[in-house]
């Protein structure tokens, strides 16, 4: 089967530009089949605030590559977690695969209880929903960082305490997580 692609030349606005990718990215994975094999590396540090509403505005080479909907849960260590769907699918596929063991069924608890399908509006910003506020502490002055499959979003008071507690020890950890296994 040969499929001819035309090309033509013209004057795209960024938004056009984004729409005309989406379309290309959905015919070649729906009407054709191709499949997705795209490797996503969150990373980066970007200072935000938080609005009354909720509402965090997120870079935008982030919201490209998190895409149209993403999952957000409550994180490990007072922080919110953000996964692009493709990632949550796998995630939710190992979950599946754990024991019903009490500390499997807490977990999952904690971590699936909080846990939305985000969106963001037309000027790039998510809105966090009260419970998440509250749990990730998050005042004014955020902190979003990139964490390899996944984006994370601290208070700034929380990640400072994180980066203090952590920055005497952080090479240690590093022997212990990177040394060969003797």
């Amino acid at each position: 089967m040969v499929y001819k692609i035309t090309f033509y030349f013209v004057k795209f606005t960024y938004f056009s530009l984004q729409k005309l990718i989406k379309r290309v990215k959905y015919w070649l994975e729906v009407e054709i089949g191709v499949k997705k094999w795209v490797i996503i590396m969150f990373m980066g540090e970007y200072h935000h605030t938080i609005d009354d509403k909720g509402r965090i505005t997120i870079p935008s080479k982030l919201r490209y590559e998190l895409g149209e909907q993403f999952i957000v849960t409550k994180g490990l260590d007072g922080c919110l977690f953000i996964y692009p769907k493709e990632e949550w699918n796998n995630i939710a596929n190992k979950y599946k695969e754990l024991p019903n063991t009490k500390d499997a069924r807490n977990y999952l608890r904690f971590f699936l209880s909080g846990a939305i399908v985000g969106e963001f509006d037309k000027q790039g910003r998510l809105n966090i929903p009260s419970p998440l506020i509250k749990y990730a502490d998050l005042k004014k002055e955020c902190v979003i960082i990139g964490v390899n499959e996944r984006l994370e979003i601290w208070s700034k008071e929380r990640f400072e305490q994180f980066l203090d507690a952590n920055e005497d020890i952080i090479s240690d950890i590093a022997d212990k997580l990177f040394a060969p296994n003797i």
